[in-house]
């Protein structure tokens, strides 16, 4: 496995099982830089969304790549003052406009936002439909959120983008994504870097000869999950691919899972001050 091995959507469509995140990336020579030097490392996703304001950056550093675009999956989101059926059909042709590019691979709803949720939805189904996005899905849903949606979509959500790593290891709601074939992908995967000095990962990034957040980062794929790491910096890009080499045992596993404290580095969704 590498780079480029992929997990598949309920739609058929393939996602890299790991891709680079550019949260609080810096627009201009950063972001430039910060995608060119992942896609040179063998990166072949790139996660981005309208709030984050680099969309500029990342389609021009996928054009200067040489890269085929078939070649490359690229994910942005609808924020949530771009939220409704009309303004968020405006919003995704805003976004393609600022990347450059014909389509989008994925297309987030980024918060569940109350009230509106289900008419951006929609609009995320016609682009589907009209062939400009291969896949939509939602972010930072809880369970409720995703039973609410369904009980009116057309279409099932293909992904759900959240918080995820041991100390946030949201159990139930990996369970749920599964038995509906929903793909989780975890942002701050790294848990923003907050604990990589926990004893338990040092004490099994020894054993595995791998750093902290290697052994992070191998728990969510053997948990099947999706991961978007976001560095700035090609040798950490690096670090992070590396986790294709080494296997967990299951005791392992559990030792991290039991790191849970239900503990967030960003809003719990039902708090968020939409």
């Amino acid at each position: 496995m590498s780079l480029t091995s992929t997990s598949t959507l309920n739609n058929g469509v393939k996602i890299p099982w790991v891709g680079l995140g550019v949260y609080k990336v810096d627009k201009g020579e950063v972001a430039l830089d910060t995608v060119k030097s992942a896609l040179d490392l063998g990166y072949r996703s790139i996660d981005t969304a309208s709030f984050y304001e680099n969309e500029k950056e990342v389609g021009q550093a996928i054009r200067n790549s040489g890269l085929s675009r078939e070649d490359i999956f690229v994910t942005s989101k609808v924020w949530n003052t771009e939220q409704g059926y009309e303004e968020t059909l405006k919003a995704f042709d805003d976004s393609l406009n600022k990347l450059g590019l014909d389509y989008l691979d994925l297309y987030l709803i980024h918060w569940p936002v109350p009230g509106k949720f289900k008419d951006t939805w929609r609009a995320l189904e016609e682009v589907y439909e009209q062939g400009k996005v291969r896949a939509i899905g939602v972010s930072n849903f809880q369970i409720h959120h995703l039973e609410d949606l369904m009980k009116d979509a057309k279409i099932k959500p293909m992904v759900d983008q959240v918080e995820f790593h041991p100390q946030l290891y949201q159990k139930d709601l990996l369970d749920f994504c599964k038995e509906n074939e929903i793909q989780l992908e975890a942002w701050g995967p790294l848990g923003r870097s907050r604990y990589l000095d926990d004893p338990v990962l040092n004490e099994l990034a020894d054993k595995y000869g791998k750093s902290p957040a290697q052994v992070m980062l191998r728990w969510h794929h053997q948990h099947e999950i999706v991961i978007i790491p976001k560095s700035t910096k090609p040798h950490r890009q690096k670090e992070n691919a590396d986790i294709f080499e080494f296997e967990l045992s299951e005791e392992d596993m559990r030792k991290i899972d039991e790191l849970n404290q239900d503990k967030r580095t960003g809003k719990h969704p039902d708090e968020f001050p939409y």
